[in-house]
């Protein structure tokens, strides 16, 4: 069981995640609207790994896996995107994410994802 930290704009996406990973044993700690709450968040709650979105607003995904990687190298990041994102992914990978989950969510691969980035 990880503790998970759940980065997305809307709500809904935020609410499904969170249903998922409860669904798998893990525990949501915290959840966040935008790049600039993933940081603040990620530092109180030491959190075992963060799914964030890329399109928010405030701070995208990108500069907030750049912010929380700066603050803890060690940070598992799933990044979740919509299809056509591509080489938003490939910039997050390349900023330090360790996987990316495709909306609309599919539950396997979401499990996969937060299984593979805690090993």
């Amino acid at each position: 069981m990880a503790k998970v930290l759940i980065i997305d704009d809307a709500k809904f996406m935020r609410m499904t995640l969170s249903n998922i990973l409860k669904k798998a044993n893990h525990e949501i700690v915290g959840e966040g609207e935008n790049g600039k709450e993933a940081v603040e968040l990620y530092r109180t709650l030491q959190p075992d790994v963060v799914t964030l979105d890329i399109t928010m607003p405030v701070m995208n995904g990108i500069e907030a896996v750049k912010a929380i990687k700066k603050f803890d190298p060690h940070a598992k990041i799933v990044m979740c995107s919509a299809m056509g994102q591509q080489k938003m992914v490939v910039e997050a990978i390349e900023a330090g994410a360790v996987d990316f989950i495709v909306k609309p969510f599919e539950e396997n691969r979401v499990i996969e994802a937060l299984s593979r980035a805690l090993m």
